[in-house]
């Protein structure tokens, strides 16, 4: 096992939960650790993720790909004068600026397929 952890996801447990933090990964559905510490819930999810991988292989199925998930959200530089157009024109139409741009790619998107 390599010293990386695929996407995962981290919180702090209350007390009426025990306690510690919680991490799991979303690839690998139900494959969650618990620890004292950020660190420990780490190590844990590590030994966690190794079981998991281990039992999908013995079971004969297919060990997800990191990255195969989508989230619907990604980070896009654009230059000041496009964030511009676009925040005036969401404005203009009465939406916000996510909701502008979203029709804009889907609209695109429809066109091309």
């Amino acid at each position: 096992m390599t010293n990386e952890l695929p996407r995962f996801e981290m919180r702090p447990l209350g007390q009426e939960e025990g306690g510690g933090y919680l991490i799991e990964f979303p690839e690998f559905p139900g494959c969650i650790a618990v620890g004292e510490t950020p660190e420990e819930a780490m190590a844990e999810g590590a030994d966690a993720l190794e079981s998991y991988r281990n039992t999908l292989r013995e079971l004969g199925r297919p060990i997800p790909a990191s990255g195969d998930v989508f989230g619907g959200q990604w980070r896009q530089r654009v230059p000041k004068s496009l964030h511009a157009a676009l925040a005036r024109r969401a404005d203009h139409e009465g939406v916000s600026l996510n909701m502008l741009v979203t029709t804009m790619l889907a609209e695109g998107l429809g066109r091309r397929i």
